[in-house]
C-alpha cells in the first residue's frame, strides 16, 4: 500500500459576514465544513461538486493560502499549521497549485521565461545562468517551444496558458500539487491534451494531485479516488469504480446522473434536483442536502448524517445507507 503524503483532519473554514455602521461581525459563510480524507503518494484524489460548494475554498485552505478556522493538515506527518514561515516558505517547494483562470494567474508584465523561472529564483534553488535551462527543458516537458521563452501571456491561447501554469507548478518538482478546474476553461480538445499531460507527468515525476472539478467524466478519466462535496461538507468518498458502480449517496446518484452519454440511441434515467442550493451563511438543519432530496425522511431535516465507513475506502453522509 502507498504511503500516506496528506491528511486532512475536520477541517473547516469560516469567512466573516460583517454589517452595521462599524462593521461588526453578524454571521460567517461556512464555505468548508467539517471534512476529513487523505491522499497517498502518487494519488489523485478527485473532488466534485456543484459550483460554490467549497471545492477551491478547500484546496487552498490545505496550503495555507486561507488560513483555517479549525481543524487540522498533515504533509508526510508535519502539521502545516504549527509551521512557522521560514518552515511554511520551505515547504512552499514540496505544495504547489495550478489555477483555474490561466491568464488572471499570470503577470502581464512578465515574459513567460520569467514568471516560470521566478521561483528557482526567488527559492535560491539555480544561479541566474543556470534557470534558462531548467525553465527551457519544463516548458519543452509541458508541451511548449523554446521560442516561447521570451513571449509574453497575450501572446498565447488558453491552452498554451494553462501548460505555461502547469510548467510553473513543476519547476519545483513539487510532491503535491493542486489542481483547481484546470481545464474548465479550456475546449474539449486541449481538455484531452491537458489532462493526459497531467497524467504523463504523475507517471514520470510520481507526485500527487488533488483534483478540483465539476465535470466528472473528467474526474473519471484521470484520478484514483473521489470525493465529493455539497454546500462545504464531504457526502462521499470512495474508489473511482466503486463510486460509479454503487453511488450510495442520492446527490452523488444525481450527479453521475447528468453525465451526458456519446450515443443518442441510449436514454437516460436524469434525476432532476428541485430546488435551490441553500445558501453556505444559512445552511439547513440536519442533512443539508434534505430539501432538494427526492427520499428524504423526517430524521433528515433533524440530524445531522454522521460521516462513516461502510465499505473498505467507502465512506458516506447518509441516514438512508
Amino acid at each position: 500500500m502507498a504511503e500516506e503524503l496528506l491528511r486532512v483532519e475536520n477541517l473547516k473554514k469560516y469567512f466573516p459576514i460583517t454589517g452595521g455602521v462599524f462593521q461588526k461581525v453578524v454571521g460567517h459563510v461556512k464555505a468548508v465544513e467539517d471534512i476529513s480524507f487523505d491522499i497517498k503518494k502518487g494519488e489523485t484524489l478527485g473532488l466534485v461538486g456543484e459550483s460554490g460548494c467549497g471545492k477551491s475554498t478547500a484546496g487552498r485552505t490545505i496550503l495555507r493560502l486561507h488560513e483555517k478556522t479549525s481543524g487540522n493538515v498533515y504533509f508526510e506527518d508535519r502539521d502545516i499549521y504549527k509551521l512557522n514561515k521560514k518552515e511554511l516558505r520551505k515547504l512552499r517547494l514540496d505544495m504547489q497549485i495550478i489555477f483555474q483562470d490561466p491568464y488572471s494567474s499570470l503577470n502581464p508584465r512578465m515574459s513567460i521565461g520569467d514568471t516560470v523561472g521566478e521561483a528557482l529564483l526567488d527559492h535560491g534553488i539555480c544561479s541566474k545562468k543556470d534557470i534558462k535551462d531548467k525553465v527551457m527543458e519544463t516548458l519543452e516537458i509541458c508541451g511548449l517551444a523554446p521560442y516561447h521563452y521570451r513571449r509574453f501571456p497575450h501572446e498565447f491561447s488558453g491552452g498554451q496558458r494553462q501548460r505555461i501554469g502547469i510548467a510553473r507548478a513543476l519547476i519545483l518538482d513539487p510532491k503535491f500539487i493542486v489542481a483547481d478546474e484546470p481545464v474548465s476553461a479550456l475546449d474539449v480538445s486541449i481538455q484531452s491534451q491537458i489532462i493526459n499531460l497531467l497524467t504523463s507527468l504523475q507517471d514520470k515525476k510520481g507526485f500527487s494531485y488533488l483534483f478540483i472539478s465539476h465535470d466528472l467524466s473528467v474526474v473519471q478519466h484521470i484520478c484514483h479516488r473521489i470525493g465529493v462535496m455539497y454546500l462545504g461538507s464531504m457526502v462521499e468518498i470512495a474508489d473511482k469504480k466503486e463510486l460509479f458502480k454503487n453511488p450510495l449517496h442520492p446527490y452523488t446518484k444525481a450527479l453521475l446522473s447528468a453525465i451526458p452519454i456519446p450515443d443518442p440511441t441510449l436514454k437516460k434515467n436524469r434525476i432532476i434536483l428541485t430546488g435551490d442550493i441553500p445558501s453556505p451563511a444559512n445552511p439547513p438543519a440536519g442533512c443539508k442536502f434534505h430539501t432538494r432530496c427526492p427520499y428524504a425522511k423526517e430524521i433528515c431535516s433533524q440530524e445531522v448524517p454522521k460521516y462513516r465507513e461502510v465499505a473498505k475506502g467507502h465512506c458516506v453522509a447518509c441516514h438512508l445507507v
